[in-house]
């Protein structure tokens, strides 16, 4: 039995992977500091990543997967604590690539700062120097917007809402601004292909083929909910992200290097659904925003 080792394991993507290679009968251990609900089948070790201690020197893993590490200080705390493992792989982000960059971003093209991400983005750039100095045969994948079941984000869950409650839909200017999405479970596919086969690729943008725009992303998410999506354009200047989900950043990535390996992915609308389902029963556990309150308190619309 293959031991891995999830950073994280108690939300969205890291509680996702944890209960993907439990399901796939794998031994998994998490690592984490027991604040929240652990999953059903993981084997948590109980600790701060940034106080590590002796506390993983006698474990020996086939796979470390770094969710949680957002900064070059965590990449060498677990490195510095951690005595045995076979492969690493890092999720990273998109969010290294600087807005101004040529478009659609390629794994080659450099990092740098990036306005909409700011320190999150210049973070992660360090995190990823680290890792590639320390552990060079390490995997980093860079995925653009996540979705799926756990997801704490308020972004498709924004959208069910909407639906749920009817409500015609606040769209930024024509709605045309695409975006690119990648679900939770292709992330994990992914994974296990790089386990599999050990590319020689060691950075690897990943993520949907195609981008779509974010009024047929909305539509799309009425859809699942069984409502027809209405629409306000709102042309007024003001903060986007006050009434919408998503910064006013268009951008995509290159992940041809990806198809080559996993040419297929989820579609949007079964993600979707997966994710709706999930919502359903664990609105709780989503991070919610004021969006509503700033929507009925400043937009007006105008018939």
């Amino acid at each position: 039995m293959k031991k891995i080792l999830v950073t994280g394991g108690t939300t969205f993507v890291s509680r996702y992977v944890a209960e993907y290679y439990v399901q796939k009968e794998y031994e998994v251990f998490v690592l984490n500091r027991n604040h929240k609900p652990q999953s059903e089948g993981v084997t948590l070790i109980e600790a701060d990543r940034q106080n590590l201690g002796e506390t993983l020197k006698n474990y020996h893993f086939d796979a470390v997967l770094d969710i949680t590490a957002y900064a070059e200080h965590d990449i060498n705390a677990l490195l510095d604590a951690i005595s045995s493992f076979e492969n690493y792989i890092f999720i990273s982000s998109s969010a290294v690539y600087p807005e101004y960059g040529k478009q659609p971003f390629t794994e080659e093209m450099q990092v740098g700062e990036n306005k909409f991400w700011g320190k999150y983005g210049i973070d992660k750039q360090a995190a990823e120097a680290a890792l590639r100095k320390r552990v060079p045969d390490a995997y980093i994948l860079r995925p653009p917007y996540l979705y799926g079941p756990m997801n704490n984000v308020y972004r498709e869950a924004f959208v069910f809402d909407c639906a749920m409650q009817k409500r015609k839909f606040y769209l930024p200017g024509d709605g045309g601004m695409r975006l690119q999405f990648f679900h939770v479970k292709d992330m994990c596919r992914f994974i296990d292909i790089i386990l599999e086969k050990k590319p020689n690729q060691h950075i690897f943008n990943v993520g949907n083929k195609e981008a779509i725009s974010v009024k047929d992303w909305v539509a799309l998410c009425y859809q699942v909910v069984g409502e027809e999506a209405g629409f306000v354009n709102v042309y007024q200047e003001m903060e986007q992200r006050n009434y919408f989900c998503f910064y006013d950043y268009e951008y995509y990535l290159d992940v041809s290097k990806q198809c080559e390996l996993m040419p297929e992915t989820e579609s949007l609308v079964t993600g979707l659904q997966e994710a709706f389902m999930w919502y359903q029963a664990n609105q709780d556990k989503v991070n919610k925003k004021d969006y509503f309150d700033f929507i009925d308190n400043n937009l007006i619309i105008q018939n």
